[in-house]
């Protein structure tokens, strides 16, 4: 029996693989929607659908009332914080992610960011465009010492990476055992103890929790540079743009900024702080090898779960 499949991930199926003939093939039509989830725009396309395919947008109670015969939702990603989890779960509907899949594609960005930050790749550039040919003394990545917040895949994926650059790695996850935190090129800290000693830090983390703020960046080393990959209510932005002012940080990477102050105006995109904050429009997921993995596992999931069978990734199973 022929399935709706709703996909609203602006990048399903945009890399090498024909996600969507996949779905065809197995008897289903993939229909889209707007990666904004505005409930007004995605109502009628609810009513239909059996499956759906969701980016980061939220996902509420009220839009699965508006889906009478969906059977599961596949997070394009591995965060399903948007996700209301427990109305999922009273409806019966299973929910899956992508864990892993952009996994070294965000490693590679954040390490990305730490080169850029510490040579002040960015600046220099604009400054040649600009005929200043003045050189800034940069820091080399092997000489520093990296604290990983958060050892998961992607910090793990990071801490591989750095191994080859002679770097001193530490890392804190209250979650990871210390002895496979070591097995995997790491020194186990405790996370107070990790930012009072990396020069550059870089977050991990899972949202909703505030990791960096006016308290914690007083115990940093001077010229400490902080990357963050992972989600923007984990730092202080207002604290970490004074850091910068005064001197205390040397510099602030990062793939993603808070929702309300990136249309408002953040602090840490004012122009004075240029040379030292270096901002990517969330594009650490975005290679042609993670969007057909995150494609891939999701729409499988899906398939599996229209044809009775279970998924690969299930995040959190019905009640019976």
């Amino acid at each position: 029996m022929m399935g709706i499949i709703l996909a609203t991930s602006r990048s399903f199926s945009d890399g090498s693989l024909d996600l969507i003939a996949r779905a065809q093939d197995a008897g289903h039509e993939i229909v889209r929607g707007p990666a904004h989830h505005d409930l007004i725009d995605l109502a009628p396309l609810l009513a239909t659908a059996d499956a759906w395919i969701a980016g980061t947008g939220p996902v509420t109670d009220a839009h699965l009332a508006a889906a009478p015969n969906l059977k599961v939702i596949a997070r394009y990603g591995v965060g399903t914080e948007a996700v209301d989890l427990a109305a999922a779960e009273a409806r019966g509907i299973l929910v899956t992610n992508t864990p892993g899949a952009n996994a070294d594609a965000v490693a590679d960005h954040a390490i990305g960011l730490m080169l850029a930050a510490l040579r002040t790749i960015p600046d220099g550039d604009r400054r040649v465009r600009q005929g200043d040919w003045s050189v800034r003394r940069g820091r080399e990545l092997g000489a520093a010492t990296v604290g990983i917040v958060g050892f998961g895949r992607i910090g793990q994926g990071v801490a591989r990476r750095l191994g080859g650059f002679g770097t001193r790695v530490i890392a804190a996850d209250p979650y990871f055992p210390a002895d496979r935190i070591r097995d995997l090129g790491a020194e186990p800290m405790p996370l107070d103890e990790l930012f009072q000693t990396a020069d550059v830090i870089t977050l991990h983390a899972p949202g909703g929790q505030r990791l960096v703020d006016t308290a914690r960046l007083l115990t940093m080393r001077p010229g400490t540079v902080i990357v963050n990959t992972a989600r923007p209510d984990l730092i202080d932005e207002q604290a970490v743009a004074a850091a910068l002012n005064d001197g205390r940080l040397a510099g602030y990477a990062a793939d993603t900024l808070d929702g309300d102050t990136a249309a408002s105006g953040s602090p840490l995109l004012a122009d004075d702080l240029a040379d030292r904050v270096i901002v990517t429009p969330h594009l650490g997921a975005q290679t042609t090898q993670a969007v057909d993995n995150m494609g891939s596992y999701s729409l499988d999931d899906v398939l599996a779960v229209l044809a009775g069978r279970e998924p690969r990734f299930p995040v959190h199973a019905p009640a019976v």
